[in-house]
């Protein structure tokens, strides 16, 4: 697969432990190392890296939760041009499973939004996702 790029922020609300947030984006990402910033309240948890490892993690977690079907919906409404934005739920997250969330509106703790980057979005959807049913022909 070509050059990956992935960054992943989460808001940390004045309520939350700044570990438990790290612990959510590991749950579905891996030990990724993170830095955190000063935003409007609170502040922010951003992860950056290069290249498809944390994506295994995660893409072994829409296997499990079997939820690959759905995630695809998710994946390709989040596609422009070669970017891929999501968001997941942040409590869902921390107990080690997969739900996709909108930007603002479902979790009052906010969403851990993941932007990924690469020249062919839809080899990684098909990587992420694969189809689990068959089209009708």
């Amino acid at each position: 697969m070509d050059k990956i790029t992935i960054q992943i922020e989460a808001e940390v609300n004045p309520t939350e432990s700044e570990e438990k947030v790290k612990k959510a984006i590991w749950n579905l990402f891996g030990e990724l190392s993170t830095r955190v910033e000063p935003a409007q309240k609170g502040s922010t948890m951003i992860a950056l890296h290069i290249g498809q490892e944390p994506l295994v993690t995660f893409r072994n977690l829409l296997h499990r939760d079997h939820i690959r079907d759905a995630s695809r919906k998710a994946l390709y409404q989040g596609l422009k041009g070669g970017t891929l934005t999501v968001y997941l739920n942040k409590q869902v997250a921390f107990a080690g499973h997969v739900s996709f969330a909108e930007p603002e509106v479902e979790s009052p703790l906010g969403p851990i939004k993941v932007i990924i980057q690469t020249k062919d979005p839809v080899q990684l959807i098909d990587w992420l996702a694969p189809r689990t049913t068959k089209l009708r022909e």
